[in-house]
């Protein structure tokens, strides 16, 4: 996982490896899971995912960091992933999927739209410290 820190960085251009790596050890004591999809060695599209149970959505997948190589996009590896993580949540019994997607990546929403997602609701975030 920590060799994949470049991708990761396309969605949080601003984290540096040691900050990955720390959060990386504290997620994944708490089932933290990713699936990546390679060209020869090359990582070119990865996502997280977590298990989870909530009241309203029952057992769930929860998509997390999903992201695919600029230079890769529109080339079906997003809907290989989408379709991988679809069957492991099927494996699990999962009632739901779900995801968080940044406001500004239309491109996201577009292509998780497309995949059957509906925008349930806000995610809200408060900083601490």
């Amino acid at each position: 996982m920590l060799q994949q820190f470049p991708l990761i960085q396309y969605l949080n251009p601003h984290m540096e490896s040691s900050r990955y790596e720390t959060l990386l050890r504290l997620m994944l004591p708490q089932q933290y899971r990713m699936v990546g999809v390679f060209d020869g060695p090359a990582c070119v599209g990865l996502s997280g995912y977590w298990l989870g149970t909530k009241l309203y959505s029952g057992k769930y997948l929860e998509i997390d960091n999903f992201v695919v190589d600029e230079q890769y996009r529109s080339q079906g590896i997003g809907k290989l992933l989408l379709d991988w993580l679809t069957a492991e949540a099927a494996k699990h019994q999962c009632e739901t999927m779900m995801l968080d997607a940044y406001v500004v990546n239309h491109a996201a929403h577009k292509f998780y739209l497309r995949e059957g997602f509906v925008i349930k609701g806000f995610h809200f975030l408060k900083r601490l410290g």
